[in-house]
């Protein structure tokens, strides 16, 4: 005898395959059904299984600065990156400048290694525009998309060099590029 249920969103399809043996017992054998790529889709990534890195790029032109924001699976397992990332930078607890984006990205599985990177933009203190309203940190604090507010961690702010660094950001927010998809670097892929 074989039960089908079908979820709301249509998402997956959890199929019961239950098994009467000749002795009367039952086995209960949960299956998960393909999806459309020939595979289960993988849960969502936690903050907690991904390496963040924040690099503060060279000045440019124009009074803006850009940042670049990494998040990298160091899980065995696959997860799915679904969204932006939470991204916040706080002088102390009153104050702080979020990260936000526009439109719906793309959803990334991410296998071990593989991440996602997602470029900032900010107008730094004293850039025209800029405002009174600024916050300046040497961490901002992160989350992987659709992770409760106590999922969270920070994450130090380095130059390109890898020295310490701050972001000295200005304004109601900090924008944020859809992610896009990083390969594993090749001495990851040798392991």
């Amino acid at each position: 005898m074989r039960a089908t249920t079908r979820l709301a969103a249509g998402s997956a399809v959890l199929t019961l395959a239950l098994a009467v043996s000749a002795c009367g017992h039952t086995d209960v054998q949960p299956h998960r059904a393909a999806s459309t790529t020939g595979s289960a889709s993988p849960a969502g990534c936690r903050t907690a299984s991904l390496t963040w890195t924040l690099v503060l790029l060279p000045e440019r032109t124009g009074g803006r600065r850009d940042a670049r924001l990494t998040a990298a699976n160091k899980a065995p397992e696959a997860c799915l990156f679904a969204g932006y990332p939470g991204f916040s930078v706080h002088n102390g607890k009153a104050n702080s400048i979020e990260g936000t984006g526009h439109g719906h990205p793309k959803s990334f599985t991410l296998r071990k290694g593989t991440g996602v990177t997602v470029d900032l933009r900010y107008t730094p203190r004293g850039a025209k525009g800029a405002g009174d309203y600024c916050v300046t940190e040497n961490e901002a604090l992160v989350s992987a998309p659709h992770n409760p507010d106590s999922d969270r961690v920070n994450v130090p702010v380095v130059e390109t060099r890898h020295k310490a660094a701050e972001i000295d950001a200005c304004g109601d927010s900090i924008s944020m590029s859809p992610p896009r998809y990083t390969p594993a670097p090749a001495s990851a892929a040798r392991r």
